[in-house]
């Protein structure tokens, strides 16, 4: 598996923890490379970043931004973005879980509880 992570501002994990776990979400959706970013913002920018793509005036825990869809790219796979805003999550580890899987597809609003039940999974090991 190779997974090219950059993870940008205050984290409040250790590199490595923040890799493992987006690396176990990303493995569990049968993605075995590609880049991402998990970046860590206040409230002021999850409040604008939320505004501009969701339409909603209001912080949020976490968001995610996917670039390349399901299909096969040309060269490495860029699945996008992650933005956590800790003083609005109560589990960071539950939201980096979270954000990555919403980049590879999965979406809790659409599938009966599917995408909620793995990361439950996932945190749980």
């Amino acid at each position: 598996m190779s997974v090219e992570l950059d993870i940008v501002g205050d984290a409040p994990l250790a590199a490595f923890e923040i890799e493992q776990l987006a690396s176990l979400a990303l493995a569990s959706a049968g993605v075995r490379d590609g880049h991402l970013a998990i970046e860590f913002v206040d409230e002021r920018r999850i409040r604008e970043l939320n505004r501009l793509h969701r339409a909603l005036d209001e912080p949020t825990d976490v968001l995610s931004f996917p670039i390349d869809g399901a299909g096969e790219p040309a060269g490495p796979r860029e699945l996008g973005d992650v933005v956590i805003c800790t003083a609005h999550t109560a589990d960071v580890r539950e939201a980096i879980v979270h954000g990555t899987l919403h980049l590879v597809g999965m979406d809790h609003e659409l599938d009966d509880g599917e995408m909620l039940a793995l990361q439950r999974e996932l945190l749980s090991w």
